[in-house]
């Protein structure tokens, strides 16, 4: 926490001077009345991917990855950053929704909140990614085999993201719990779901290959 002014106002109006030295808020950049149309939609569909990190980071803001020392809003920021960096994605719906993937799946959020807060398509999206809990684990798993393949091309690109950030955690490190059987059957399911994917973002699908025939299963 900061200190207020001793005005009491967290954010003191600018005096004329400094309005002078160009410190106004209404200044304008250079060519702004040719651009500004064009700035101001890339900032609201970025703003959407910013206001989903937080509300992420909120949610998930007491649980830990399965090691039980990893901030668990690591893994969501980490399959958006996939995303972008590998696959060449930079859709604002696709990387709220990766950032969001789990917050249904893995907290109290409903989707109710998800399609008021962020709208229809990041909705769609986050309910493709989210798994009946109320449903036996074995259960959840054959129908992420059998429905991957039917989803969104948006859907398929978090769900590849996803996967390859969990299957890069798995090398790194067992988790607490998890013997060599379990790490290597977590792999051999998770080709399966892949398999119902390919053609979605080939610089995904070679990330994955190369680290599922790491695991000589």
């Amino acid at each position: 926490m900061t200190e207020k002014s001793q005005n009491n106002e967290v954010y003191p109006k600018l005096t004329e001077n400094d309005s002078e030295k160009g410190a106004g808020v209404d200044e304008k950049p250079p060519a702004y009345e040719k651009t500004h149309g064009k700035l101001f939609g890339e900032v609201a569909d970025w703003n959407l991917v910013m206001k989903a990190a937080d509300f992420a980071a909120r949610r998930h803001r007491h649980q830990k990855r399965k090691d039980n020392v990893t901030p668990y809003i690591n893994h969501p920021l980490g399959v958006a950053y996939i995303l972008t960096s590998e696959a060449n994605v930079f859709d604002p719906v696709t990387l709220a929704s990766a950032v969001l993937h789990d917050v249904v799946e893995d907290t109290k959020t409903t989707l109710e909140e998800i399609l008021a807060e962020f709208g229809q398509e990041v909705h769609d999206v986050v309910k493709e990614c989210s798994d009946d809990k109320t449903l036996p684990k074995a259960e959840r798993k054959q129908l992420q085999i059998q429905n991957s393949g039917k989803h969104s091309h948006r859907a398929k690109l978090v769900h590849l993201a996803d996967k390859l950030y969990n299957l890069r955690d798995l090398e790194r490190k067992t988790p607490i719990g998890w013997d060599k059987k379990r790490v290597n059957e977590y792999f051999q399911w998770s080709r399966l779901v892949i398999g119902e994917m390919k053609g979605t973002n080939s610089a995904l699908e070679c990330a994955l290959d190369d680290v599922i025939n790491r695991r000589n299963l």
